[in-house]
């Protein structure tokens, strides 16, 4: 008996889930083989006097003289609860819901684990000597002339301050400005933008492949590995202000909001994605993903001119104020290479053992989902080149491309050579968004958010981390 058109269809579309499995499982192995590699490769070059900078190599961090148990039973709780709950609660809920839920899960999830160290944990990180407010004193007296001569005054400054541009740390001066000075207030604040991230991500989602595929990716976007790293470290401030640009210029670019709302939408998406150069000098990179939503999108031409005008004010204020980036750029990669620090880690082993790293923070869900997404890019790659004619980019291919920006900043980042070490934080702003591709599992993948709560407590329980 011959099959029928969509018999036909049916039949291979089990067979290419099949298939998909095999693959997914043999990436699951990549993944684990991968990071196993790095910490055993870091293992030997620090016994044979090669890596010395940090105790566990690749992470900056050091091995647990006791591992925490009962200290993660409120997160084990909290990850039993949510596996159990969030799926359905995210496909239920209404949609105006939706992003409160992710937000409000992945804040208590980066809570819950780093309460594992005790409360003081969350803002003991920022104590350090070494980290942005220990430099503040030195803004107080004028942030203006701070300012103008931060390049020229470089060498001076804490480690993290001379590492960035100036204004991760004019934004804690800000905050105490505001009467929310100290290390609480500014963990609180970085926690709270940084969980903020997995809202912004569905809102992203939505905009560019639909609403079924973002609910679908609110679980493992709360539950990411990489909220261990969340609190309390500024590079979550920073994942913030990326995601939530990017969240704003989708928002812009989809066809139903007033023109007037739109282009309010696209000049405040400007404004946060201009900045992201002037928080981290390797966040320039990341602009790959806001670009691969105008791609998706096709924005019309006012869109594109709010967007522009937006861009333009950070770069142009700090101009102004007497900071040129590109002196900045330069002032800091003297002091990187003439410091005995990161500068100092072995090119090679860090640019393999560093895409392990981001393997650790985004976890074993999105590994098993890349072939399928790798797939669903392939396959869409006529819509993508016509969309413009089209307007229906796959959403399998629409958050696979999201992943796949992101997966391309981090290797032109990597292969630069100023990342040797300290990914762990670096990569936050990157990781959220190959977990969108995770969404491609469907609900409820209760199996990988299990997977994924496990990776995020073995880090926390076995890893002590500065951050």
């Amino acid at each position: 008996m011959t099959l029928t058109g969509a018999r036909r269809r049916a039949a291979a579309g089990r067979g290419g889930g099949r298939t998909h499995g095999r693959y997914g499982r043999a990436a699951v192995a990549v993944w684990a083989a991968g990071i196993a590699a790095a910490f055993a490769a870091g293992w030997y070059l620090r016994r044979a006097g090669l890596a010395t900078e940090d105790q566990l190599p690749p992470l900056h961090a050091r091995v647990r003289e006791r591992p925490l148990t009962w200290e993660l039973l409120p997160a084990a709780v909290f990850a039993a609860a949510a596996v159990a709950a969030l799926p359905a609660l995210a496909a239920r809920l209404p949609w105006r819901a939706v992003p409160a839920l992710a937000w409000a899960g992945s804040a208590a999830w980066a809570v819950a684990l780093a309460a594992g160290d005790g409360w003081g944990a969350l803002a003991a990180p920022l104590d350090a000597p070494t980290e942005y407010p220990a430099g503040l004193a030195q803004v107080r007296p004028d942030p203006a002339e701070w300012l103008r001569t931060f390049t020229d005054r470089l060498g001076g400054y804490t480690t993290h301050v001379r590492g960035h541009p100036p204004l991760p740390t004019l934004a804690l001066w800000a905050l105490e400005r505001a009467g929310l000075g100290g290390t609480g207030w500014a963990a609180a604040v970085i926690v709270a933008a940084g969980a903020s991230a997995a809202a912004a991500v569905a809102v992203t989602v939505r905009c560019v492949a639909g609403e079924r595929a973002a609910r679908a990716a609110v679980p493992l976007l709360v539950l990411a590995p990489l909220a261990v790293w969340i609190a309390t470290t500024m590079d979550a401030f920073f994942l913030a202000v990326a995601a939530w640009g990017t969240a704003l210029l989708a928002s812009a670019a989809r066809r139903d909001p007033p023109p007037r709302r739109a282009g309010v939408l696209a000049a405040g998406g400007g404004l946060l994605l201009g900045s992201l150069p002037y928080l981290s000098y390797g966040l320039l990179p990341l602009l790959a993903v806001p670009l691969a939503v105008l791609l998706l999108a096709r924005p019309r031409r006012p869109v594109l001119a709010a967007l522009g005008a937006g861009l333009v004010v950070v770069p142009a204020a700090c101009t102004l104020a007497g900071f040129w980036w590109p002196d900045g750029v330069r002032a800091t990669l003297d002091t990187y290479l003439v410091s005995r620090g990161s500068a100092q880690r072995s090119y090679a082993y860090f640019a393999a053992a560093n895409l392990a790293v981001l393997g650790l923070l985004t976890g074993p869900a999105v590994a098993h989902a890349l072939p399928a997404a790798a797939t669903a890019l392939r396959d869409a790659g006529g819509a993508l080149r016509g969309a413009a004619r089209a307007r229906a980019v796959p959403p399998a291919a629409a958050v696979a491309a999201l992943a796949a920006a992101a997966l391309v900043g981090v290797l032109v980042l990597d292969a630069s050579g100023v990342t040797r070490g300290e990914v762990e934080r670096i990569w936050v702003p990157f990781a959220v968004w190959p977990l969108a591709a995770a969404s491609l599992h469907g609900p409820p993948a209760r199996r990988w958010l299990a997977a994924q709560a496990v990776t995020a407590l073995a880090v926390q329980a076995l890893v002590a981390s500065p951050w």
